[in-house]
């Protein structure tokens, strides 16, 4: 039986949950679905310039969680820029 999951403190609601590349129908379009928790690991460390220690204790999480947490966030949205393909928000 797996460890039950850690609450993480999400402080960022993003306003916009879609993003989609410009002049293409979404129906054409495949996508990659980014949890609130990658976003907010993407925001503390890429926008808000914090190492992922201080990331990482804002996120209430270790530093090995929230490593683990932002190579999958940015793995996705490279995979979303470089293939053309729509990133959606999950709001959980």
């Amino acid at each position: 039986m797996p460890r039950p999951r850690k609450p993480r403190t999400i402080l960022f609601d993003p306003n916009v949950t879609y993003f989609k590349p410009r002049a293409v129908p979404l129906s054409q379009l495949a996508e990659v679905s980014l949890s609130r928790d990658e976003l907010e690991a993407i925001r503390l460390c890429d926008a808000e310039a914090l190492d992922q220690h201080a990331a990482a204790k804002k996120m209430g999480v270790s530093q090995s969680t929230l490593g683990r947490i932002l190579s999958l966030a940015r793995k996705k949205i490279s995979s979303a820029l470089i293939e053309g393909k729509a990133i959606k928000i999950i709001k959980e």
